[in-house]
């Protein structure tokens, strides 16, 4: 990689070495941050129906969430450079904790909507410090076998989310229902707090960097410019100040640009350094996440609807049909740091056609009006096998591209990424498929939404067929 010696970051302090217990509760708060994304997919029909919220409400409900997340995931790593990665993921849980339990208790559905944009901000603040903790505490094979572990964890947590979800609405626990899908969280969290302050390591920068305050608000700005009316617009019937944001996101995206440039030409400390952006390595891995993540949320919004509005499935099935996708993925996962020994990141090309084959299949299988959760099992299995693959391989290509010195600025970029592509996904693949409903049903809309699936996945195995063979 090669960088301008005004943009190289001060040489971190050698960590403590990460334990067991230590992966272990990064691995937890990872999960929750996930978990959370995707667990309230199958409590949607129970909150639209008690909080009597609108279909544009429900979109926010999911969508409010990552973009939170996404706007806020490189400040998240720029303070757990500054002030200790271990003491801002602690922070990020407790916050994480209290917000679940906002959401919980919340009133209305647009105090829902306020809690769910909260828990996106507690979910900045952790998540960046779990790349940055693995990135700067482990080398070699451990760091290799740790990101496959976090690829595995964030991949599944998705698919345990709708499960769960389902699990908790469906045994309305004391009368909670679709409430104990975040009451649950907040346990959880003092579990992960309780086990961070023993055996969390601390890493940071050895000199903290200055803030970069109008960056930060550029970059917000930017992204809450794109991502808000993408998700709201449609819904909305495209009012004046969704289509005057859309024409704004690209000039606040040259300015933050701009900015950043800036600074980094005066020797500052800009929020996501250009030099960064610039090196094809890490041009070419963030391109990767794409049509991994677009494609990954999107699916899971709507095959959640289509199971329970369209093939009468209820919130607990709809959870258990996911399972052999969360079965294979596990395994596919863990198999990773073997399979880019022997194939490289050629690996990246098999799993985005086995994962098309499998998509295939699910919409042969949605199309014969197939009932229960056994006859998706085929479809899902093969799906999850190239997720597998595709989610650990995009981490472990993406960090390989980021030098330790800049684990903090890179594990933010690397998931705001991924936060920024989980919103696209509910707000361009999902937006698709309600649209499409009322026209065609739901069985027709959700094909539909797996053929622009499959159009990306097609172009993530020509884009991974460009990559070097070789990934650390």
């Amino acid at each position: 990689m090669t960088l301008t010696p005004s943009s190289l970051a001060a040489p971190t302090r050698s960590p403590s070495p990460l334990t067991a217990l230590g992966l272990l509760t990064l691995l937890l708060g990872a999960s929750l941050s996930s978990i959370d994304f995707f667990i309230v997919n199958v409590a949607l029909p129970g909150i639209e129906r008690d909080l009597h919220a609108s279909p544009a409400t429900l979109e926010m409900v999911v969508a409010g969430y990552a973009v939170a997340y996404a706007v806020l995931l490189v400040l998240g790593g720029r303070l757990g450079d500054t002030y200790g990665r271990r003491k801002l993921f602690l922070w990020g849980v407790a916050a994480f904790g209290v917000t679940s339990l906002a959401c919980g208790l919340a009133p209305g559905a647009w105090w829902l909507v306020g809690g769910r944009v909260a828990q996106g901000a507690a979910s900045a603040l952790m998540l960046p410090q779990v790349l940055g903790t693995l990135h700067a505490t482990t080398r070699g094979e451990r760091r290799a076998r740790a990101v496959a572990l976090y690829g595995a964890v964030s991949g599944i947590a998705g698919l345990v989310g709708q499960v769960l979800g389902g699990a908790l609405v469906a045994a309305d626990l004391g009368g909670t229902g679709w409430r104990a899908a975040f009451l649950v969280n907040v346990p959880v969290a003092g579990a992960a707090l309780l086990a961070g302050v023993r055996a969390v390591p601390d890493s940071r920068a050895e000199r903290p960097a200055r803030s970069d305050a109008l960056g930060t608000v550029l970059f917000a700005a930017a992204l809450t410019a794109l991502l808000l009316p993408l998700t709201e617009g449609r819904t909305a019937g495209w009012p004046l100040w969704s289509v005057l944001l859309l024409i704004a996101a690209p000039l606040l995206g040259r300015a933050f640009g701009a900015v950043e440039g800036r600074a980094e030409r005066a020797g500052g400390s800009p929020l996501l350094p250009p030099s960064l952006l610039r090196d094809p390595a890490v041009r070419r891995s963030l391109v990767l996440g794409l049509p991994v993540f677009v494609g990954f949320s999107g699916f899971m919004f709507c095959f959640a609807i289509t199971l329970q509005q369209a093939l009468g499935h209820g919130a607990l099935e709809a959870g258990l049909t996911v399972i052999p996708m969360g079965l294979t993925q596990a395994v596919a996962s863990m198999l990773v740091p073997r399979l880019v020994r022997r194939w490289g990141t050629r690996a990246m090309t098999g799993a985005a056609l086995v994962h098309v084959a499998g998509l295939v299949v699910l919409a042969l299988t949605v199309l014969r009006s197939a009932s229960g959760p056994l006859p998706f099992a085929p479809g899902l299995l093969l799906c999850g096998l190239g997720q597998g693959v595709e989610l650990a391989l995009y981490y472990r290509i993406a960090l390989s591209a980021v030098p330790a010195a800049r684990a903090g600025a890179g594990s933010g970029l690397t998931a705001t990424v991924q936060q920024a592509c989980l919103a696209l996904g509910v707000a361009t693949v999902g937006s698709l498929f309600l649209a499409l409903v009322p026209e065609m049903g739901a069985r027709e809309a959700f094909v539909c939404a797996l053929g622009v699936q499959v159009a990306g996945l097609v172009g993530l195995a020509g884009l991974s067929l460009r990559l070097p063979r070789g990934v650390r």
